[in-house]
């Protein structure tokens, strides 16, 4: 069996350490695992297959003899080395929204889109979390009929803010109990025991970017350049796994049960009807794991053609690190 050099940019944070674990999970083979970080990082170590490994620092002549490098780092550092990565021979499955719009790279939930992932050009672009969960939990429907158009809310977890998100959930909590002082310093105000209906930077439109992520990736994932994407993106106080409500409108109406068939028969998605006496999840029943959980599915009572469902799926999985190595696997499989 062929083994890889995979490098993992962006080691030391939430979404670098958790593509560790998926690489593991998923019997990747592995011949060898290059963690890097920023300097602040390097040094520090990493368990993976039973053994230590350090980090090293990020440089451009990092990514040589790399197969795959997944990046787990911001905008400004993923442009940076980009070129680099290119350069060495290495596919470059990038996690941040730097080349997401870009017409040249492919952007990919495998799933759905996994054949665009082998028209790359070194570089493939990991969707927003929230519209790699929404677009897995409707893509069955689309599949009996091309979706128009689409409302959804957002109820993104702290997870979203990586690990200084989960720190300031827990000392508000803390405080909150214990009677001290709010820090907030990741979230422009309290998020224990309160929710925050703006998540990105105001765009002209009064939108966030994160909310136009939606429609942007959206319109190239499920190639439907004039899809519409109404959405509002809320952060709560739910430590990981993402949840939204969303209408989705196809061009021919489709029923509620032939879109339950649909969804149960979804790869990566589970159908929930009866599950611990409920016929919807929650944040808690999907963390941890891959699968995008759907329910109470309905007619929208305001379109004839409109469905409304609900969905959760991990932010930190499948809507980022698990994503990553899954387009990996398909590129293994099938180049």
């Amino acid at each position: 069996m062929k083994k890889y050099n995979v490098a993992i940019l962006g080691a030391s944070g939430a979404v670098g350490q958790q593509m560790l674990q998926v690489l593991e999970e998923y019997q990747i083979p592995v011949d060898t695992l290059l963690p890097l970080a920023s300097a602040r990082s390097a040094g520090g170590k990493i368990k993976f297959q039973g053994r230590e490994v350090e980090i090293q620092e990020a440089r451009e002549d990092s990514f040589q003899g790399m197969d795959f490098v997944l990046g787990a780092v911001k905008n400004a550092m993923s442009k940076k080395f980009a070129p680099a990565i290119v350069k060495s021979g290495a596919v470059y499955i990038d996690n941040s929204s730097a080349f997401r719009l870009d017409p040249e790279v492919p952007l990919i939930v495998p799933e759905i889109n996994g054949a665009d992932a082998l028209e790359n050009k070194g570089i493939i672009a990991n969707p927003n979390c929230s519209t790699i969960i929404t677009l897995m939990a409707v893509a069955g429907i689309a599949k009996l009929s091309p979706i128009k158009s689409m409302t959804a809310c957002t109820y993104q977890a702290v997870s979203g803010a990586g690990q200084a998100g989960f720190a300031e959930l827990e000392g508000q909590m803390a405080a909150a109990v214990n009677g001290g002082d709010m820090q907030c310093k990741v979230f422009p105000t309290q998020i224990a025991l309160n929710v925050i209906p703006h998540i990105g930077d105001e765009l002209d439109n009064l939108y966030t970017d994160e909310e136009m992520k939606m429609q942007n990736e959206g319109r190239r994932i499920f190639h439907l350049p004039e899809l519409k994407v109404n959405c509002t993106c809320v952060r709560v106080p739910v430590m990981r796994s993402h949840s939204i409500a969303v209408t989705v409108r196809t061009e021919d109406k489709i029923s509620v049960e032939d879109a339950k068939k649909a969804v149960a028969a979804f790869p990566g998605c589970r159908l929930i009807e009866d599950y611990q006496g409920r016929n919807y999840p929650t944040p808690l029943d999907t963390s941890a794991q891959d699968l995008v959980w759907v329910g109470r599915i309905r007619e929208d009572l305001c379109d004839e053609k409109g469905l409304t469902l609900w969905c959760c799926g991990d932010q930190i999985r499948k809507g980022a690190a698990s994503n990553a190595v899954q387009i990996m696997k398909y590129l293994i499989e099938n180049k």
